[in-house]
């Protein structure tokens, strides 16, 4: 009987750890690698999803991949190293010319969030004339919002004479403007900070600027966008909800923590001034726009001329937003950030 009741238990234990691994597996979340170019505070719904886990709660795994830019991201996507890639409008379309098959399926960003930094004797639009601005490359999202702020006032680079110094990540295009090696740039709300506390002034701001512009968007390609709708799906529910979240005011303190934490903030004051930026631009309208589109094929166009052939059209893709739209999860998403206001 003592036999028996033994064999009872190591049955039912082996029973009950053949369970939990089963459940385990159907369970386990879906790893998701998403790669990145440029590294400021639009990225800030991914890092939010991310890092409070809410992702989690769609059954996903999201990790975020950093790559120097936007170029190697593209690249890593269609040899398969990524599933998902985090690009500008312009990046999705330079591919596109290049024979890829992409689209995109959801925008946290709408807008532009960013200071035309200059040399203190630099006083007017006119006195860039034949100067020089810094950019991390030619073709990336950081050129793409240079372009669009100059194109926004008005300044044709070309028709001046101004000349585009590729320099690399912004703080060292920061570092290049405040040591003279460059005579101004477009940067973000805190970089724009550290340049004026280094002697460079704010000629122009996008506070009063309505640019046209979508971006960081989740885009892959064609095939697995198609084979993966459910996934996707799950995707863009993590990314609304880190975007209610930042737009929860409770949550500041916690959203600056988590954007100081990421851009690697010494003061506490920089991370608050980039969250006050990334709420300027965050927005729950996260359908890709085909104006935004049509604004930066029109500008990209002037580097790669095979940009104005492609029919924007292909990479908007709206069955997700619609499964969102119908399901109501995006209704809940608004009427939360309405009541928490």
């Amino acid at each position: 009987m003592r036999y028996l009741s033994r064999r009872l238990k190591l049955c039912l234990s082996i029973f009950l750890i053949l369970c939990f691994s089963i459940l385990e597996h159907v369970f386990a979340d879906d790893v998701v690698l998403m790669s990145y170019g440029g590294h400021n505070e639009t990225i800030g719904p991914y890092w939010v999803a991310v890092d409070k886990g809410l992702y989690q709660k769609h059954g996903i795994d999201a990790r975020l991949l950093q790559v120097r830019n936007a170029q190697i991201s593209l690249t890593a996507l269609i040899s398969g190293e990524v599933p998902i890639f985090l690009p500008s409008i312009a990046n999705v379309l330079s591919g596109i010319t290049a024979g890829a098959k992409l689209g995109c399926i959801a925008f946290p960003i709408k807008g532009v969030s960013r200071e035309l930094v200059v040399r203190q004797d630099i006083d007017s639009l006119e006195a860039l004339r034949g100067k020089t601005i810094g950019v991390q490359s030619i073709g990336g999202g950081f050129w793409l919002q240079t372009m669009m702020l100059l194109d926004a006032v008005g300044v044709d680079p070309d028709k001046i004479g101004m000349k585009m110094r590729v320099i690399g990540e912004e703080a060292t295009i920061v570092q290049a403007l405040v040591s003279g090696n460059v005579d101004a740039a477009v940067v973000t709300l805190p970089s724009a900070q550290v340049a004026k506390r280094g002697g460079a002034r704010t000629l122009v701001s996008t506070t009063d600027l309505n640019i046209a512009l979508q971006t960081v968007g989740l885009c892959g390609r064609n095939e697995r966008i198609a084979k993966s709708p459910e996934l996707m799906t799950r995707l863009a529910r993590g990314m609304v909800d880190g975007i209610v979240y930042i737009l929860d005011p409770r949550n500041k303190r916690e959203v600056s923590a988590v954007l100081k934490k990421h851009l690697r903030l010494s003061a506490d004051e920089v991370a608050e001034t980039s969250y006050h930026s990334l709420r300027t631009i965050i927005s729950l309208d996260i359908a890709p726009d085909l104006a935004a589109f049509k604004n930066v094929q029109r500008i990209a166009a002037r580097v790669n001329p095979k940009i104005a052939q492609v029919d924007v059209n292909e990479a908007i893709n709206l069955s997700v937003v619609k499964i969102l739209e119908d399901s109501g999860y995006l209704a809940d998403a608004r009427k939360k950030v309405a009541l928490a206001r």
